[in-house]
C-alpha cells in the first residue's frame, strides 16, 4: 500500500499533520463532493467529471490533450500514450480523471496490471474525495477494476484486499467488503500488512481504539520500519484516553524519524499531553 492509501484523516488534528510533515502529502483532488447535474454514477458519472475537467484546461493544456487523443488513434505504442496522458492528468492534480484514462488503458490492453493500477487510481481518488455520490461512484469504480484484476489472477492477495477495502469504504454493503478481507486472514496470509493496515483503519474511522491498539500493533510486529504506524497506534491511545501509552509511543517514534522539522513537532506535542 503506497502513502497515499495509508494517510487516512482520523480524529487527531496532530496526527494529520505529523502525517504531511513525515512526507505523506495527500493529492488534493478538485472535484465535486455531490456530482449536481453529473448524470448518476458509474461510467455515466465519471464522464461528466472528465467532460468537466477536460473544459476546465487552458488553450495549451488543451492541445496537449488533443494530440493525445489522436495520437491513441495513430500510435503503435498505446501504452506509452496512456501513460502520457495519465500522467498529465497527475500533473494537474485530477486523480480520477487520470485514473479513468488508467482504466481506458485497461480497458485497451487488458492485463492483470492495467486493471490493478486503475483500481489502485479510483481507490486512491475515492478515498480523499469528500462524502457523496462522487465518493461512491469513484469507490463503484474501483471494485470493478478489482474484480476484472481477480478475474485475470484469483491468487492476486493485494488485489482481494484493496477490493474488499473499496466495499467497506464506498458500497452499500460494506459487510461484503469485511467478510472478503477476513477470509483472506482466514485462508491466506494474516501477515500480509496491507490487510492489516485496512482493518486497523477501519477500527480507527469507527472509533474503536482497542481495535485500532491492536491492528496497528500487530503492523509493527509484522513491519517494524513503518514508522508511520507509531502515528496512528499514538493517535488511537490517546483517543482513549491512555496518555501515558501515547506519550511512550510517540517517543519511540522520535527514535526512528529523521525528520528535524517532524522531531520537533512531535516533542512539543508530547510536552503538551504531558502538561
Amino acid at each position: 500500500m503506497n502513502k497515499t492509501q495509508i494517510a487516512l484523516i482520523s480524529g487527531s488534528v496532530l496526527l494529520i499533520v505529523l502525517l504531511l510533515f513525515a512526507n505523506t502529502k495527500l493529492p488534493k483532488t478538485e472535484v465535486k463532493a455531490e456530482m449536481s447535474g453529473h448524470a448518476g454514477k458509474g461510467s455515466a458519472g465519471i464522464s461528466a467529471i472528465v467532460d468537466e475537467a477536460v473544459n476546465s484546461l487552458d488553450a495549451a493544456q488543451k492541445q496537449t490533450f488533443e494530440k493525445q487523443k489522436e495520437a491513441l488513434k495513430t500510435s503503435t505504442d498505446k501504452k506509452a500514450v496512456f501513460e502520457s496522458i495519465v500522467g498529465q492528468w497527475d500533473s494537474l492534480r485530477k486523480p480520477a480523471v487520470a485514473a479513468f484514462y488508467a482504466e481506458q488503458e485497461a480497458i485497451a490492453l487488458p492485463m492483470e496490471k492495467t486493471w490493478s493500477d486503475a483500481g489502485n487510481r479510483y481507490y486512491a481518488a475515492g478515498r480523499f474525495a469528500k462524502e457523496g455520490l462522487e465518493k461512491r461512484m469513484l469507490f463503484g469504480k474501483a471494485i470493478e477494476c478489482f474484480e476484472k484484476t481477480v478475474e485475470i489472477n484469483p491468487e492476486n492477495v493485494e488485489a482481494q484486499i484493496s477490493l474488499g477495502a473499496s466495499y467497506v469504504e464506498g458500497s452499500s454493503d460494506p459487510m461484503k467488503g469485511i467478510g472478503i478481507l477476513r477470509d483472506i486472514e482466514k485462508t491466506s496470509d494474516s501477515n500480509n500488512v496491507n490487510l492489516q493496515l485496512n482493518f486497523a483503519f477501519f477500527s480507527e474511522k469507527s472509533g474503536q481504539w482497542d481495535k485500532a491498539i491492536s491492528r496497528f500493533s500487530k503492523v509493527l510486529r509484522i513491519k517494524p520500519d513503518f514508522i508511520e504506524a507509531y502515528l496512528h497506534l499514538a493517535d488511537a491511545y490517546e483517543q482513549k484516553g491512555d496518555k501515558a501509552k501515547a506519550v511512550e509511543t510517540l517517543e519511540k517514534y522520535l527514535t526512528l524519524v529523521k525528520d528535524d522539522a517532524v522531531k520537533t513537532e512531535v516533542q512539543n506535542y508530547i510536552n503538551k499531553i504531558k502538561n
